[in-house]
């Protein structure tokens, strides 16, 4: 952590939380068992980042595809976010951090989707740290729903020009700041449908580390390489100085 520039640190991290399954395989332990890791890895990487002062962390939970993995596992997945948000709540007032969803929470049962309600209203007026969870979550579904909410509010007037700043509040993402750094684990070098619109310009990492394993030392490394990045967002390095 010493290396670390804190003025140099991205304001928005995101994470595709990726390899819990191979995680369990490589151990012959059953899928779960990698889910539960995970938990482990999502507090580890959430206590530094609020500690390191960065404000924003948007993690990859679960797809809008997962849904078709086996019944078993997904109801297991489910009882799991269950249990996080009732053992970590209190965690969450205590480090001034809100818990946001990001995706299409009517898909979970009732009683998942109070909880998740719950959790956002209560942690609402926290702001040291904005903890998104990307639940039930596309980024095509997204991009698609904003443009459907669009064109029934230019049908009632309330809607005469569209441009990106426009567009942006009909995403989930409303009021989160497009991230910085992209982090993905286990090596798979796809953005799997995640923030399809938001990651226009964000720096992209990739790690083999499996998301179990996933701690502080392996998010420090990432976030170090980040800080050594030079982003142009489209342009130039000699434009961004101020030279000709």
């Amino acid at each position: 952590m010493s290396k670390l520039e804190q003025s140099k640190l991205p304001a928005h991290v995101a994470i595709i939380m990726d390899g819990n399954g191979r995680w369990a395989k490589m151990r012959g332990l059953p899928r779960v068992e990698g889910h539960i890791q995970g938990l482990e890895s999502v507090r580890n990487i959430v206590t530094l980042t609020r500690k390191l002062r960065i404000p924003y962390l948007t993690l990859y939970a679960f797809s809008k595809e997962n849904w078709s993995r086996p019944r078993t596992e997904v109801k297991k997945l489910l009882e799991l976010l269950g249990i996080f948000l009732e053992k970590e709540l209190q965690l969450m007032m205590d480090e001034d951090i809100r818990f946001r969803v990001v995706g299409n929470i009517m898909d979970f049962p009732k009683k998942l989707q109070t909880q998740l309600n719950a959790a956002m209203q209560k942690t609402s007026g926290n702001t040291s740290l904005s903890l998104n969870i990307a639940l039930s979550y596309s980024g095509r579904e997204e991009i698609l729903n904003a443009v459907r909410q669009i064109i029934n509010e230019a049908k009632e007037g309330h809607i005469t020009q569209i441009d990106e700043n426009v567009f942006q509040d009909y995403l989930y993402t409303k009021g989160i700041p497009d991230p910085d750094l992209l982090i993905r684990t286990s090596g798979e070098m796809r953005v799997s449908n995640f923030l399809l619109w938001q990651i226009a310009y964000t720096e992209i990492y990739v790690t083999d580390t499996l998301w179990p394993d996933f701690r502080e030392d392996a998010y420090i490394k990432a976030l170090i390489e980040y800080t050594k990045r030079e982003r142009r967002f489209g342009s130039i390095k000699e434009n961004l100085s101020g030279r000709v």
